[in-house]
C-alpha cells in the first residue's frame, strides 16, 4: 500500500507512546503519526516550555487546550489559546513557541506545506 494513500482509521492517542523533547527550557511531548510524507502529532508543552530552536517548517496547528505564545523571526508576537489554530507554509515565517502555564496541540505537517514558487 502506498504509505500516502490513508485507509480509514481511528487513533487512541493515549495508546500512541509519548516522545520527550527538550526544549531550551520545559519539556515537549510528541505523539506521532508518520504517513508518508504526511506527518500528525499530539504535542504538549510543559509549564515554562521554551523551543530550543527557529523553525522553518510549515504546519497547521489547533490548539486543544492551555495557551501559548508564537515569535517569528521579525519580533512580531502571536498569542494562541484554546478554540484557535494558525497555518504556515514551509520557509514562509521563522518561528519559536513559548509556553507559560502549558499548552495541548494537534499538529499537521509535512511536503504539501513546501513553499510553492
Amino acid at each position: 500500500m502506498d504509505p500516502n494513500n490513508i485507509p480509514f482509521q481511528i487513533t487512541d492517542w493515549q495508546s500512541i507512546p509519548a516522545v520527550e523533547h527538550v526544549g531550551e527550557t520545559g519539556v515537549a511531548y510528541w505523539k506521532t503519526l508518520q504517513f508518508g510524507t504526511l506527518r500528525v502529532r499530539m504535542v504538549e508543552y510543559s509549564k515554562n516550555y521554551k523551543a530550543d530552536h527557529w523553525c522553518e517548517k510549515g504546519h497547521i496547528i489547533y490548539c486543544i487546550e492551555g495557551e501559548m505564545t508564537t515569535e517569528l523571526a521579525d519580533g512580531k508576537l502571536f498569542k494562541m489559546s484554546s478554540g484557535m489554530s494558525y497555518q504556515v507554509s514551509d520557509e514562509l515565517s521563522s518561528h519559536r513557541t513559548y509556553s507559560t502555564d502549558g499548552v495541548k496541540l494537534f499538529i499537521v505537517d509535512g511536503d504539501f506545506l513546501k513553499l510553492q514558487h
